[in-house]
């Protein structure tokens, strides 16, 4: 896979999910990758997956008429997508990390600020933002002025997808010639570590 294809197979992969998903357009749907296991497609897709179900756990949770035990389940299942997300992000940077390993990395090498696969969850969030917006474009029920609205904002995720994915591709390009290289930290959450959540420390004594 050549570096300067990434992006657009990755948001390709992205729409797929995310018109996958609406097909039933329901949080309880059973998830089913077509792609094989320890392939980048296979990561992609399971994280653009991720990344849907809470879109829609979020709307969910803002309901002003939600129960408060049902909001509590979902702020759990919210808690739970969100290490899932960080984990997903992490496999994709093991990917690139493995991908790029006997690269030569020059001797003015930098390292960037964000990590090829954190910019790759942007773009996964920004597929989300794009489908949900075009939606608003054309909804029957909405104004014209909503929809002219929502038609200005929609131009500027366009744009900001057109942006993101050069800066992936090109990032992806300088680190497959040893121009810059990658340094990732891992997320070391703290509020689901029994460990490390005093709330949850404490409370297991």
């Amino acid at each position: 896979m050549n570096s300067n294809k990434i992006s657009k197979k990755a948001f390709y992969i992205f729409k797929n999910v995310i018109d996958q998903y609406h097909i039933l357009n329901t949080v309880d749907q059973t998830f089913k990758n077509p792609f094989s296991a320890k392939t980048f497609d296979h990561l992609l897709y399971r994280k653009n997956w991720i990344d849907t179900v809470q879109w829609h756990y979020e709307d969910l949770i803002r309901d002003p008429n939600i129960e408060p035990k049902k909001g509590m389940e979902l702020k759990r299942k919210i808690d739970a997508s969100n290490q899932d997300r960080t984990d997903m992000v992490e496999f994709i940077d093991s990917y690139f990390l493995n991908k790029y390993k006997d690269v030569k990395v020059l001797e003015n090498a930098e390292v960037n600020s964000e990590s090829p696969a954190w910019a790759i969850d942007r773009l996964s969030i920004l597929a989300l933002k794009i489908y949900h917006m075009e939606e608003e474009t054309s909804r029957n029920d909405a104004s014209k002025r909503h929809k002219t609205d929502c038609k200005f904002k929609l131009d500027v995720l366009l744009e900001q997808k057109t942006d993101l994915s050069n800066a992936i591709d090109s990032l992806l390009d300088q680190i497959s010639k040893g121009q810059k290289y990658m340094k990732v930290y891992k997320q070391m959450k703290m509020y689901n570590d029994s460990e490390l959540n005093p709330v949850l420390y404490k409370g297991s004594k």
